[in-house]
């Protein structure tokens, strides 16, 4: 039992691409989100979706599975009180109530091998229900 518990804490891999894609949104600003999964079969954390620039926080939380686990990265852009345009990187564990035990276990035990890959996250934000990250959640924590 003990071995299996500590194979299952190690996580999942990390595919290239998932990095790759991850620095695409901070650096070149070429998606407003990335939703990741993971696949089983090849034991990775791959990119499942992205979202362009000009997609909206609807558009992101809509693409989100109502009943699965994912991780995904928003960068959220917004002006300060000082008229200042800011961005910010979030990171949200999405698990919802109404998931598998098998997946919520599955994305606990890969969250922070996953989040030390990528590189500049300022929030992180773990939401069971969307009420959880809904805009004003976002906005309070950017600010």
């Amino acid at each position: 039992m003990s071995f299996r518990m500590s194979n299952a804490s190690s996580g999942m891999g990390v595919a290239d691409e998932s990095k790759n894609v991850f620095l695409e949104l901070k650096r070149k600003k070429v998606h407003r989100y990335v939703i990741y999964k993971i696949d089983e079969k090849r034991k990775e954390v791959v990119v499942e979706k992205t979202g362009g620039p000009a997609e909206s926080y609807d558009d992101f939380t809509a693409a989100l599975p109502e009943n699965d686990c994912r991780y995904a990265i928003y960068d959220f852009d917004f002006v300060t009180a000082e008229n200042c345009q800011k961005s910010k990187i979030f990171f949200i564990a999405w698990s919802p109530s109404i998931s598998r035990i098998r997946a919520k276990m599955l994305y606990a035990t890969s969250k922070e091998r996953f989040r030390r890959e990528l590189d500049g996250i300022h929030y992180e934000i773990q939401a069971t229900d969307p009420t959880e990250m809904d805009m004003e959640v976002i906005r309070d924590r950017a600010n």
